[in-house]
């Protein structure tokens, strides 16, 4: 299975309510799954395919030790993946926040704010043979 974006870049929804790339806001029970994705993400710009950060980020989410997940071995990741999985463009990074998200060929993704000249040179498509598409909407019109 291979659930990855390769050469595509994400925009933020068309109706995105952040004027900037804006950092997820913790919750008092502690991080929220898009705090944890914009920390993954944030943290290794070109360092995680998609799967591997929706992964990683449900592992920080749900608390799974590293412990679990070694004695478990794939089985997390395959009962992760079991089910079907919106992918990053329902992800509120883009829908909400306002960050975009650009793949590379290798599939790596990395977070570009919608304020930045790299944002309005994806979004125009002036990024070579990069694919553009949007996040979605927050509603239904």
């Amino acid at each position: 299975m291979d659930f990855n974006y390769y050469d595509t870049f994400i925009t933020v929804a068309p109706d995105c309510p952040a004027e900037t790339g804006t950092v997820p806001p913790d919750k008092k029970a502690g991080k929220t799954k898009p705090g944890i994705e914009y920390e993954l993400a944030s943290s290794q710009p070109y360092g995680y395919t998609m799967e591997e950060l929706m992964y990683e980020a449900h592992v920080r989410h749900k608390g799974i030790t590293r412990e679990e997940l070694s004695e478990s071995g794939t089985q997390v990741w395959d009962e992760f993946y079991a089910k079907p999985k919106a992918c990053l463009r329902a992800s509120m990074l883009p829908k909400k926040y306002g960050w975009g998200i650009h793949f590379n060929g290798e599939g790596k993704l990395a977070l570009v704010p919608m304020e930045s000249p790299e944002y309005r040179k994806f979004a125009a498509g002036a990024g070579g043979d990069v694919k553009v598409l949007a996040a979605m909407r927050n509603s239904k019109k």
